[in-house]
């Protein structure tokens, strides 16, 4: 009786235990997955032929002996990177033109035919080596294209890079990342055999996380700026995809599939600089601290992994415009994080899992996403309480989904008691690994997390809050083909002031929020400022002056749809001839839908460098009817644009005109046979 009672005590505890388990959800990161997670934010190095002939692709033809850094230092590179407060180093150990940075047995494009070390050099000895030496992770990209190789695009070259692949996974010691691109191109097709290449991976770095458009480690995020989706799931739909051209949507990428078939979170890429690899046309160009702040926010803080590419320098170093620009953004990241404001707060849920000691609503607080706190499996609407003896002030939350036990929140809000009432302050969807919100500054003693909705109970490792120090940037003011006026700044902290009637902005002046209406179809002028009111910092001030909007304006000629997008008032987009019209002159004809009088126009060129077309010669006409055009009211060149592509500013006689035609008599660059517009407008004032 004893034994059949001790018995049932023992399976009833076992089933108790087993209750209240916390059963896996979906597709489920591996343990190499998860340790890639935490990471989140590592460099990325473009290096190679390129770096020395101002190429973003090679062709794979250029004499290997133009690789020739003179000052190699593989130990700046990675002293630098773990300064940035970096996990780990990805390299191009071979990138489309086929230059191996080892000496591979497999090619005669490497370091062993270059002039560097009279080729006995190996990058890759060396910055795994100095990847070590500060405790860093070393990853490899190896391109399967291969524009110099003679077997590409024949049965045998399949073979030619698995043994490739072999060689630098099986020489340079454990690798965190193998990166993989589907690039295919040039004028010979490769059918590339993934299995074969993930084999030899897996085979000889079986904890690698291998990145493509369809992982199967982690996934590009669907574009190179950086940025996730508001919405992100680390789970994708592979089945029928493939890397590169067969690679899923856009919008799958970019926001993951909710329920999907595998877990592949994003990776996202993202250069310092306008190019991947070193130009020195681009020392100027380093991305602002603000600029790799929103980068930050929209990847890691949308549960993706940041990839920051920084190139080397043609002496084999990082350029110290780089270096710095990074040191900056690491101390703006610690100032911000430094002090986790949650831990002084007494938390409680509304429902807590009971009977596992696994579940406590203290691991919250407690500083690491290896434990974590959950409700019932029955509750997946609940709310997290942090309640302070005195108020804080806060501006940013983070919160971390414990994901070995996959993703589950789909839906959350964020609320704090405001004068005695609970104010809903961020709504928003998935959170992952991290989510972190930008916010306003809050003052308050109640903050509540509250969970909307989840695809089963979630499993929450980490609430935290923390006030980050305010930056200030110069406010960009815009106006939209209607004459509606937006004012910007790079970041969301400061106030922004204006002006309509030409005095300075101050802090009395009227505030610019999302919800502010000017207009200004007809014309005017604006002022703006940003300010911190807690320092008391002002930004410059900043100055548009607008002639009348293009709101009743229509392209007459060329009648191609992209034409109007010289005249939307948005300079970002940009009409550019049809590449089929392979001579000068070029022209744009505008109907302005009312005669007005003209004493000038203005011509801005596009900055996109991969839009050509951009004018020197000019001649503008201005006409009553669209019949009759006679003489050109202004004819001559665009001075210096090509260095200096600005917007240029054309006056001449006043002139009654409803149509205008501007003709580009002459490129700004030599054999380019394309005209192209980013913004066309008149001077009536």
């Amino acid at each position: 009786m004893k034994k059949t009672n001790l018995l049932l005590a023992g399976l009833f505890a076992c089933g108790m235990a087993s209750a209240q388990k916390i059963q896996p959800y979906g597709a489920l990161p591996s343990q190499a997955q998860v340790a890639w997670n935490d990471m989140e934010y590592y460099m990325f190095i473009h290096f190679g032929p390129n770096t020395f002939t101002n190429k973003e692709w090679g062709h794979g033809d250029e004499d290997p002996k133009v690789f020739n850094p003179t000052r190699l230092d593989a130990r700046q590179w990675a002293r630098t990177a773990k300064e940035a407060g970096m996990k780990g180093i990805v390299i191009t150990a071979k990138h489309h033109d086929g230059f191996c940075l080892w000496p591979s047995k497999y090619s005669t494009h490497t370091v062993r035919e270059s002039a560097w070390k009279n080729g006995k050099g190996d990058v890759l000895a060396e910055l795994s080596a100095a990847c070590k030496e500060y405790g860093l992770k070393f990853g490899v990209y190896l391109s399967p294209w291969d524009r110099n190789h003679p077997e590409y695009g024949t049965a045998t070259y399949n073979q030619v890079f698995a043994n490739t692949l072999e060689e630098v996974l099986s020489g340079y010691g454990p690798v965190f990342e193998q990166w993989f691109d589907g690039a295919n191109g040039g004028n010979v097709k490769q059918p590339y055999d993934w299995d074969l290449f993930h084999k030899v991976v897996y085979k000889h770095q079986p904890n690698a996380v291998i990145f493509s458009d369809v992982g199967p480690g982690c996934r590009w995020v669907g574009n190179e700026n950086g940025i996730a989706g508001t919405t992100n799931w680390s789970t994708l739909n592979v089945k029928g995809f493939s890397p590169g051209a067969g690679g899923p949507p856009t919008k799958s990428l970019n926001e993951g599939n909710e329920d999907g078939e595998k877990w592949i979170p994003a990776e996202c890429d993202v250069s310092i600089r306008p190019g991947w690899f070193y130009s020195p046309d681009t020392d100027d160009k380093v991305k602002s601290v603000n600029t790799l702040l929103d980068i930050y926010y929209g990847s890691v803080g949308r549960n993706g992994n940041l990839i920051l590419n920084v190139p080397i320098d043609r002496e084999g170093l990082i350029h110290p415009n780089d270096s710095t620009r990074l040191m900056e953004l690491r101390r703006v990241l610690d100032a911000t994080f430094k002090n986790n404001l949650a831990k002084n707060a007494v938390v409680t849920a509304t429902d807590t899992r009971k009977d596992n000691p696994e579940v406590k609503v203290s691991h919250l607080t407690d500083g690491t996403n290896a434990t974590y706190w959950a409700t019932p499996d029955n509750v997946t609407k609940t709310t997290v309480k942090l309640t302070f003896k005195q108020p804080v002030t806060f501006n940013r939350v983070v919160l971390q989904e414990y994901i070995a036990l996959g993703q589950r929140v789909s839906a959350f809000s964020v609320e704090i008691l405001d004068k005695g009432v609970k104010k809903e302050i961020a709504r928003e969807t998935t959170i992952g690994h991290k989510r972190i919100l930008r916010l306003p500054d809050y003052t308050t003693t109640e903050v509540y997390i509250n969970i909307l909705d989840a695809k089963a109970a979630p499993v929450i490792s980490e609430v935290q809050l923390y006030e980050a120090p305010g930056m200030l940037a110069t406010p960009e003011i815009r106006r939209a083909k209607d004459g509606k006026v937006t004012i910007t700044a790079a970041s969301a902290d400061p106030e922004i002031h204006y002006t309509t009637d030409g005095a300075t902005p101050t802090l009395r002046s009227p505030l610019y929020t999302p919800k502010t209406v000017i207009s200004l179809p007809q014309g005017g002028e604006v002022k703006a400022r940003a300010f911190l009111r807690k320092t008391n910092a002002a930004s410059p001030e900043v100055k548009a002056i607008f002639d009348v909007a293009p709101a009743k304006w229509k392209v007459v000629a060329p009648a191609t749809a992209d034409a109007a997008k010289a005249i939307d008032g948005n300079p970002a987009t940009v009409w550019a001839s049809d590449k089929k019209t392979t001579q000068y002159p070029h022209q744009l004809e505008v109907d302005l839908g009312e005669t007005l009088t003209l004493k000038g126009f203005t011509y801005t060129p596009t900055t996109n460098e991969h839009i050509s077309g951009v004018i020197y010669g000019y001649a503008f006409y201005t006409s009553a009817d669209g019949k009759s055009w006679g003489q050109p009211a202004a004819a001559g060149s665009f001075a210096n644009i090509k260095n200096n592509p600005v917007q240029q500013t054309i006056n001449f006689a006043p002139v009654k005109a409803r149509f205008i035609r501007l003709v580009a008599t002459a490129p700004a660059t030599e054999k380019d046979n394309q005209a192209s517009v980013a913004e066309l407008g008149i001077i009536t004032k």
